[in-house]
């Protein structure tokens, strides 16, 4: 059906017309555990799909005989990819650069091309507020909601002539060109304080180290004047409060679980910025996060950070000490890292003047990235505000 120049119809319509692909992943029992190496080609699954984009640095990988043999699940640039399970209506679209990654098991993956609707405008179009709710309202399962093929063949979509999709889809994609490169801005800045961290206080090739000289511990040898303590001595280490969304309330305060993303949105925080926040179950857990915004902390711990704890995110973050806080996990049902272990940790309290002087050194590269947290953050309610809007016709784009 034609309306005011864009067509009505469904997913599965499209898929028919363009011969595409709308399937599930591979099931469990053809890929396994064992199967995943550290090397390889990336397998995306739903825990990698994060506002719209995989994270690719938390994506699996299996070697390119287990892709080959699963080749009906190679993706293609274009490609859209949805997780089956939990946050339904979570998407991401398939970059040129990830052209022949693998989906994953607990993915769906949609392939329409681009002859009929354009990959970027269907994209966006299915982030809309509305088609995720209808989607999840469509969801089966009383206790864990699941997408189906059927349901996503269901969904109705509206869109205009190709050329009108594509003005369109370069408008929003270039707020989210805009938010990258912010986003690859703060990457930059956040290794270079993690580098003067380890310099400092892994290294111990701090100002002046020269003329002090180290003394032995229970640690190795470290600089006179420091001293080997417990994390829970050096700063206060809280336990989150889980909200549900039955009792959330609509606001723009992230819900944050010391994941890669909030996990909703509340109207009222529980901690007040800058705050690190430490994943506290499941395979995240050890994952540190350092938030320059009020947020409501969840289902982790979080330190409310003082003028120089600063120091504590680095010393979270390290590697080592990620695996260890995964460890540190306890529990049959629902294992789980509690403050009181966190605060147990091997830490080294160093000098107050040490402390103040690392600070001196990275505030301004905080300040540098809170500006650009707030572009972007400026950046995306922007693009949200326009997205329902251009994606409904409201906004004349001047002809088809």
């Amino acid at each position: 059906m034609i309306t005011n120049g864009w067509r009505e119809t469904t997913l599965g319509e499209v898929c028919d017309e363009v011969r595409g692909i709308i399937q599930t992943g591979p099931f469990g029992s053809q890929l396994h555990q064992s199967d995943y190496s550290q090397v390889g080609i990336p397998v995306v699954m739903p825990k990698d799909i994060i506002e719209g984009r995989i994270a690719s640095d938390t994506v699996a990988r299996v070697s390119p005989q287990h892709v080959e043999r699963l080749s009906r699940h190679k993706l293609r640039s274009g490609d859209i990819v949805y997780g089956r399970r939990g946050d339904i209506g979570r998407q991401a679209l398939i970059r040129p650069d990830q052209e022949g990654w693998m989906c994953g098991t607990g993915c769906l993956r949609l392939s329409l091309g681009d002859g009929v609707i354009s990959p970027v405008f269907l994209h966006y179009y299915l982030r809309q507020d509305d088609v995720v709710s209808w989607i999840t309202n469509q969801a089966v399962g009383a206790t864990m909601p699941n997408l189906n093929t059927g349901i996503l063949r269901s969904v109705p979509v509206s869109f205009p002539s190709l050329a009108l999709q594509q003005r369109i889809a370069g408008i929003l994609s270039a707020y989210d060109e805009l938010i990258e490169n912010n986003q690859r801005r703060i990457k930059i800045l956040e290794a270079m304080a993690r580098a003067l961290y380890r310099e400092w206080f892994v290294h111990f090739r701090f100002p002046g180290h020269e003329d002090i000289p180290r003394v032995p511990s229970p640690l190795g040898e470290i600089p006179q004047g420091w001293e080997v303590t417990t994390l829970g001595r050096l700063v206060e280490i809280k336990k989150g409060r889980n909200i549900t969304k039955a009792t959330i309330r609509d606001g723009n305060i992230p819900v944050v679980a010391g994941g890669l993303a909030p996990a909703y949105f509340h109207n009222a925080p529980n901690t007040r910025s800058p705050v690190i926040t430490i994943s506290a179950s499941g395979a995240n857990a050890g994952f540190v996060n350092l938030y320059h915004v009020d947020v409501w902390a969840s289902d982790c711990s979080y330190i409310d950070l003082t003028a120089t704890s600063h120091v504590f995110y680095y010393y979270l973050w390290l590697d080592h000490r990620r695996a260890t806080v995964t460890h540190l996990q306890r529990g049959s049902a629902q294992p789980h890292v509690y403050p009181k272990d966190l605060a147990q940790l091997d830490a080294l309290g160093a000098p107050e003047e040490m402390l103040d002087a690392f600070m001196r050194e990275i505030t301004p590269i905080f300040a540098l990235t809170m500006r650009l947290a707030a572009k972007i953050e400026n950046l995306s309610r922007t693009r949200d505000l326009l997205l329902p809007r251009l994606l409904s016709g409201h906004i004349d784009m001047g002809g088809t």
